[in-house]
């Protein structure tokens, strides 16, 4: 859907017109799916919640929020928060039955020769800290590392050159790499 299309029915939803959040969900599906899916390939085997119902949770919380969306970037950039909160509330819900064991694992991607495979509460707790550092830069990372998104769409979403954005990304990957204490 072009995102002229797309703004449009953002807005509608914000101005509560009849049936516009429906709208809305029916022409940002595919997408929420397609993140949702490229999330769970980082997960585990055996994950006990599945790429439609991650969606379909993140919708119904979004919904909470009353759909004030001020763009397209504004609206996906919530959605894939509102994913890595429900990511974050399983592990952690998982951690707390098990006491650690088990505790679905992923790598943090394009690490270059780095191969290093993290919890997504690690994560989580290190981009909680960058956030209070630089909210653009945690933005970046919640798009590239749970959205799943490439260099490319991150730049659209935020109205930004792809340069800027791999430079940013470079950058917070070392910030949180040296923030977990895994810095070269």
């Amino acid at each position: 859907m072009p995102d002229s299309e797309l703004t449009i029915l953002i807005e509608a939803a914000r101005a509560r017109e009849d049936g516009a959040s429906d709208r809305l969900l029916e022409a940002t599906y595919r997408e929420l799916q397609s993140i949702a899916r490229r999330q769970f390939r980082r997960e585990g085997v055996g994950h006990t919640l599945q790429p439609t119902a991650l969606v379909n949770e993140a919708w119904m919380r979004l919904g909470r929020s009353h759909l004030d969306f001020e763009s397209r970037a504004h609206f996906f950039s919530a959605a894939t928060q509102a994913m890595r909160r429900i990511l974050v509330d399983h592990a952690r819900r998982n951690r707390a039955q098990k006491r650690g064991e088990g505790v679905q694992r992923q790598t943090f991607t394009e690490v270059g020769s780095l191969d290093t495979t993290l919890s997504v509460l690690e994560v989580d707790d290190a981009l909680s800290a960058l956030k209070e550092h630089d909210e653009g830069l945690a933005e970046i990372v919640q798009l590239r590392f749970f959205a799943g998104l490439t260099i490319d769409e991150v730049a659209e979403l935020r109205g930004q050159s792809p340069a800027t954005v791999k430079r940013h990304w470079t950058y917070a990957r070392a910030w949180l790499f040296e923030r977990m204490g895994m810095g070269e």
